[in-house]
């Protein structure tokens, strides 16, 4: 199963639901992604200034892997974010 994310909150609800349908509280989650229970939170929120390193440990520890592709029609092109 895959999920598309383009905003904090729409992150913050994936890594939640993940959390939640392997039954981990977010210490549980925390403890395995060498995280703070309260940066789960924060994530969890949406909050936009989280770290990528701390999302990225957070998918690890969920089993889940992170895909960057292009939007649906788009060309694909890396050089169309700048």
């Amino acid at each position: 199963m895959s999920w598309i994310a383009r905003s904090p909150d729409q992150l913050g609800a994936i890594i939640r639901n993940l959390r939640e349908r392997r039954g981990l509280s977010q210490t549980d989650l925390a403890e395995l992604a060498g995280a703070r229970q309260e940066m789960v939170s924060i994530i969890e929120r949406g909050h936009d200034g989280a770290k990528i390193a701390v999302i990225l440990d957070l998918l690890r520890a969920l089993d889940t892997d992170l895909t960057v592709a292009p939007r649906s029609g788009s060309n694909g092109d890396i050089l169309d974010v700048f």
